[in-house]
């Protein structure tokens, strides 16, 4: 997910987005431990789609950034 994206929605859809990406990680983590991965850069992709999200949600809160209208 391009950080353009992140920062066009609201902060709920970004929980509900990091939930989701958070237990797709958990079980491509479980896929690779159990069986051979089929696609082991799908765990970097994602926990770098769950770390942009955490600093926007982050940059929100702090008063840094805030959410621009779209």
């Amino acid at each position: 997910m391009k950080i353009e994206e992140i920062r066009s929605k609201t902060d709920s859809e970004l929980g509900y987005e990091m939930d989701r990406m958070e237990r797709d990680l958990f079980d491509q983590r479980f896929r690779a431990a159990v069986e051979s991965a089929k696609s082991p850069a799908m765990i970097t992709q994602l926990r770098r789609s769950i770390a942009r999200i955490k600093t926007v949600l982050h940059e929100r809160r702090g008063g840094i950034r805030g959410q621009e209208a779209r």
